[in-house]
């Protein structure tokens, strides 16, 4: 325990990355004493491959942004300290934390299927169903942010997904995720496509629409089918096919 304090005091010491490697630290020590640690470790990588592309993609569009943080049982997020001028930017920073996540997960399946590991079989698909559920078209999930260059109406779609994987896998996390998401659904709900603050930020050329909206469509029929593949291949590993 004395180990551990001067380890949690020396990640102080480092600032913002100090901050980050505390909080994977408690979220690998409450994963770990529930999952084992491996599988925790693994996890917890996934959602710093997750994170990183929100990261690299917000420094590259000059937005100042904050080392990622990790909860138990929450997830993982980056803190913008400057909001995106347009939709185009908004959708590109949260785009790019499904993607990277996705390939992030991809390379474990393989690794997976390579070494014929049941342990990095779970671990790949943690993080397909992290990004397939990060993709539901509702702010302030990724997909949300993602589709609203579309339009934010798009989120009323996303609403009752939202209320029916709540009552089909009921946990805190999905319902604190749809009170998250509450006033979003009332912004679209209301929201005026001419008002000329909403040309100004949602105001987009059709081009990048069709772009984004491909885009979309492909990554999320990607982790649709890895998803539910993984996912019966576990069920055939529990029962000795694997």
């Amino acid at each position: 325990m004395i180990k551990l304090l001067f380890l949690l005091l020396g990640f102080l010491k480092l600032g913002k990355i100090g901050a980050t490697g505390i909080t994977m630290l408690l979220s690998l020590l409450v994963y770990g004493s529930l999952y084992g640690w491996r599988y925790a470790a693994g996890f917890i990588g996934l959602l710093f491959a997750h994170e990183m592309g929100h990261y690299l993609a917000a420094r590259q569009r000059g937005l100042a942004v904050g080392a990622p943080t990790f909860i138990p049982f929450v997830g993982a997020w980056i803190q913008l300290k400057e909001q995106p001028m347009n939709v185009e930017t908004e959708a590109y920073v949260a785009a790019a934390g499904p993607f990277v996540g996705t390939i992030a997960a991809t390379c474990v399946y393989f690794w997976a299927r390579d070494a014929h590991s049941g342990l990095l079989l779970a671990i790949s698909y943690s993080g397909f169903f992290l990004n397939f559920f990060n993709l539901l078209p509702i702010s302030p999930l990724d997909g949300g942010r993602m589709t609203a260059i579309l339009t934010p109406r798009i989120w009323l779609l996303g609403a009752p997904m939202m209320v029916a994987l709540a009552i089909y896998r009921p946990s805190p996390l999905l319902i604190m995720i749809a009170i998250l998401s509450f006033p979003s659904v009332m912004k679209a709900w209301r929201y005026d496509a001419q008002a000329p603050e909403n040309l100004a930020y949602y105001g987009t050329p059709i081009g990048l629409k069709i772009e984004y909206g491909v885009f979309y469509l492909g990554l999320a029929a990607f982790l649709g089918i890895m998803t539910q593949s993984v996912h019966g291949m576990l069920d055939a590993a529990r029962g000795g096919g694997f």
